[in-house]
């Protein structure tokens, strides 16, 4: 059976996460990807680990394999007019033109909406940039680490004003990226959509700041409603929201409820401590945290993760695991639904990858085709260009492929 956007062609211009997650989302759901990569560098994800046994190689990069299954790769040279009008003319005929390409270098190439939307009104072009194409920051640099904190995620994450000695923390990897790209791709099905009732392509812009301060949940709240920063640690309005050691792992407890707090009181074996008047109801339990956390955590090191989770569940009291990397990897529920799948590249072999996050009934998502190597396709692609073996041996001498 055929993926749900099997009849959608999309160009990418993408480098490391958000763009080529993006497409990623799509060429796993069906859609025919072509990725264009840089002459004899390509995506900056193929200098990114992890590698296998730690042997640095552009074509083994675990970042860029996953990222990049499903798709047909080209190398192109967009900065130079040969490449450029290639590019034109590969979007002549597709659906979608994705790229994060920063916005100065956009406005140094060429790179415009009008010039391609001239082209091929129909097409819908996604830009994805760390702060968008407007506003003062609009020609801002920015690595994952600079827009994760700009968008509001790391002060969450660190000790805030009351625990100095804790800077705001920033996650592994490029959540930020990650965050950009599903915000893009939901964008872009839209205007897909929207081209469905007739109207003409659109141009789609994604600032990843605002993607991730729009995930921000009640936090900004907090500070009109309370006065209060919200972060990771210090005070909070309600308690218990925390996560805690125990003999072999981390778990996370959530009981702020009066019945859920009677219900791990009653898993404690009702101590003494929890009847003092000082933890009687929710709002009194937060302002004396400093206290309750104290006998919560000697009791909680005291118990193991699995039996702890399992004692909660039966009492309806929303525990839950931590769980590492390697919990995952042997999770017999995610093993059960076939999350994980097996890809093998030319290159890097056959590794394990985190697979669908979604089922369709009747248009699966599947692994049609590993990552490409740097400029697998180029000969495929550009041949149905009407650019025959000579003059692809020529563009390639000059560098444009």
């Amino acid at each position: 059976m055929a993926g749900a956007f099997s009849d959608l062609k999309v160009i990418e211009v993408g480098e490391l996460v958000s763009a080529p997650y993006c497409t990623k989302l799509l060429a796993d759901m069906g859609a025919d990807v072509i990725k264009v990569e840089r002459p004899g560098v390509g995506d900056r994800a193929r200098k990114r680990g992890p590698f296998p046994k730690d042997d640095p190689h552009p074509e083994k990069s675990g970042l860029y394999l996953y990222l990049n299954t499903n798709k047909r790769g080209v190398t192109l040279d967009i900065a130079r007019p040969e490449g450029m009008e290639l590019l034109e003319k590969l979007a002549a005929d597709a659906d979608v033109l994705v790229h994060n390409v920063a916005p100065p270098e956009m406005d140094r190439v060429g790179l415009s909406w009008e010039r391609f939307h001239r082209i091929n009104p129909n097409l819908v072009m996604t830009s994805i940039a760390p702060f968008g194409l407007s506003g003062p920051y609009r020609n801002f640099r920015a690595e994952d680490l600079t827009v994760w904190a700009a968008g509001g995620v790391c002060v969450l994450n660190g000790g805030g004003p009351d625990h100095a000695d804790l800077p705001p923390l920033k996650t592994f990897g490029s959540q930020a990226g990650y965050q950009g790209a599903v915000h893009a791709a939901t964008a872009t099905v839209a205007a897909i959509f929207a081209r469905a009732r007739g109207e003409s392509g659109q141009h789609v812009e994604v600032s990843v700041q605002e993607a991730i301060a729009a995930i921000l949940e009640m936090t900004f709240e907090f500070w009109p409603y309370m006065r209060m920063i919200a972060t990771r640690l210090g005070q909070k309005p309600l308690q218990p929201v925390e996560t805690m050691q125990c003999k072999d792992g981390y778990i996370y407890l959530c009981c702020i409820e009066e019945h859920q707090w009677r219900g791990f009181v009653e898993i404690m074996g009702n101590p003494e401590w929890a009847n003092e008047e000082i933890f009687s109801d929710r709002l009194k339990r937060a302002l004396n945290w400093d206290a309750l956390k104290v006998f919560l955590e000697e009791w909680v090191g005291q118990q193991t993760v699995l039996d702890l989770y399992r004692k909660a569940q039966a009492r309806r009291v929303p525990f839950a695991p931590v769980s590492t990397m390697g919990d995952l990897l042997s999770n017999e529920h995610l093993k059960a639904r076939g999350f994980f799948v097996d890809i093998t590249q030319p290159v890097a072999g056959t590794h394990k990858y985190p697979g669908a996050p979604l089922k369709y009934q009747r248009t699966p998502w599947e692994i049609r085709r590993p990552a490409p190597t740097l400029g697998q396709h180029n000969d495929e692609v550009f041949g149905k260009l009407g650019l025959g073996a000579a003059q692809l041996k020529e563009l390639k001498s000059k560098g444009v492929i």
